[in-house]
């Protein structure tokens, strides 16, 4: 297999090279969000135009994976049984992996085309929704009806950032507050007028940025800088959690954490810690005194052999990033030592923060005699035929298929400093093997996500050290009630 001998070191590369254009550009005046939906008074109602469910074509973010396509296809069910009782004409229901392209599709922009072909005579909305989104059609319908379908409309609820993040490329540094872009698991809906509207400044500029990190953002912001400042209308009846008001919202999502059975035995997991020398001191502590003691089988690999930890030495020298020789001689020892012990295996920095015990709820749902390949998902050159990835820092899970099948393969790093988690994404990638995301896994630090998306969460992971206390986030997002009581404990004794 031929890999690309140019291929950047994804988030790494963006932080540092992409230019900070979008940090300086002036932020558009906006009022609360809540007012903005008052402040376009015009309705349906208004207009004697009611709006029917076959005007609506439904999107559901799915994906191949046995599990999630099950529960996109109990949504499609769904929408249509609460269809069929309102109206003789039934409305679209689409899973995004059936889309084409098929690599790319979930990122929206390339299925624009189709939406607009297909759908622009006699559909008034595209409305996007999560797996796990439940869906009130009366109520959405309802809802829609207050926005007039002629105009050009992007609504949703309403996210923003605290402060200028790696994830955005520190957009809005100035005022990160200001911008404000979908949370997906509400749903969020486009009238068919601005889906051609998007069609047509597609076709003149498509997104400039190879890679696809976040999308809810870099959606809204690709509507706001092409399309004239087309700004994210709130609708405070797309909901992204059931609480006392849920009365009134048209959505809400199941935030819990999925569990499919019984957890996977922890002695099923093998964890592989990524290190080196001039980490030992600082990064593993912090290990050894938060998740090491949820694992059964776990390694450190380092660049040097230190028995007070202890640490493996791979043979691999350190490099500064990438890490894909080291990643490479870890699978290749997770082969010939745990493969007919354990049934998982994750990879993860150790600087990953992370809930072991939550990880085995979460594999209970998926078959480890499927090639599984888990994580939380980038992309790259996906407007140009590229492939997806599972992000290292957030932790990469294998089933032991997917490991089987991978090292089956001879798919080989093209340096040591190669980015490990781009190039296992290429190589899955021409197995036909695709990545499967979960948003419960993070790339970056509690801080860099908005806090009403993370409200609606049970994470898994988050990632660096950088600027925080990594215990006390640790303690705070991660730890089991159990875990959190000892350590309260352990606190109050060296107080006193």
């Amino acid at each position: 297999m031929l890999l690309c001998n140019c291929l950047p070191s994804a988030v790494l590369f963006l932080s540092c090279c992409l230019p900070t254009l979008i940090s300086n550009v002036v932020a558009f005046n906006s009022d609360d969000v809540n007012q903005s939906s008052q402040k376009f008074g015009q309705t349906e109602a208004q207009n004697q135009i009611i709006l029917d469910v076959g005007e609506i074509v439904f999107v559901i973010q799915s994906q191949s994976n046995s599990f999630h396509k099950k529960r996109a296809e109990d949504l499609k069910e769904n929408i249509l049984k609460q269809a069929a009782v309102s109206s003789k004409k039934l409305p679209e229901v689409l899973l995004i992996d059936e889309l084409e392209p098929s690599q790319s599709a979930w990122t929206i922009f390339p299925a624009i085309p189709y939406f607009a072909d297909s759908y622009g005579r006699n559909s008034s909305w595209i409305f996007f929704c999560e797996e796990e989104t439940t869906i009130n059609l009366s109520k959405l319908l309802m809802t829609l009806q207050k926005f007039q379908k002629s105009k050009n409309w992007f609504l949703g609820k309403a996210l923003h950032d605290e402060e200028s993040t790696i994830i955005h490329h520190y957009a809005f540094t100035e005022n990160p507050s200001v911008f404000k872009y979908p949370d997906f698991a509400a749903g969020w809906a486009l009238s068919m007028p601005l889906v051609k509207r998007l069609y047509d400044v597609l076709r003149r500029d498509p997104p400039s940025s190879d890679f696809t990190i976040d999308l809810k953002h870099e959606i809204a912001l690709y509507i706001w800088k092409k399309l004239d400042g087309q700004e994210l209308t709130h609708v405070k009846q797309f909901c992204s959690s059931t609480s006392s008001k849920a009365a009134e919202c048209a959505t809400t999502f199941n935030s819990g954490l999925p569990v499919c059975g019984s957890p996977v035995q922890k002695e099923d997991i093998f964890v592989a810690i990524k290190t080196c020398k001039k980490f030992h001191k600082d990064r593993i502590p912090v290990v050894k005194k938060t998740w090491e003691r949820q694992a059964v089988h776990y390694e450190y690999y380092s660049d040097y052999a230190d028995n007070t930890i202890p640490t493996t030495d791979l043979r691999i020298p350190n490099v500064e990033r990438g890490h894909c020789g080291k990643t490479f001689a870890i699978l290749e020892r997770f082969m010939k030592l745990y493969f007919e012990r354990t049934t998982w295996l994750i990879i993860v920095d150790d600087d990953t923060l992370i809930s072991l015990p939550r990880l085995q709820k979460l594999l209970s749902c998926y078959n480890p005699h499927e090639a599984v390949f888990l994580g939380e998902r980038y992309g790259y050159g996906l407007q140009a035929g590229g492939y997806n990835y599972i992000t290292g820092g957030g932790g990469m899970v294998f089933s032991r298929e997917a490991v089987r099948k991978f090292m089956n393969s001879k798919c080989q790093c093209y340096s040591n400093d190669a980015p490990d988690d781009m190039v296992l994404g290429m190589c899955f990638s021409s197995l036909g093997i695709t990545p499967t995301h979960s948003p419960l896994f993070h790339q970056a630090r509690p801080a860099d996500y908005a806090k009403d998306y993370l409200a609606h969460q049970i994470p898994v992971s988050f990632h660096k050290h950088w600027n925080i206390d990594p215990i006390k986030v640790y303690y705070k997002w991660l730890a089991q009630d159990e875990e959190k009581q000892q350590h309260r404990q352990r606190n109050m004794k060296h107080e006193l």
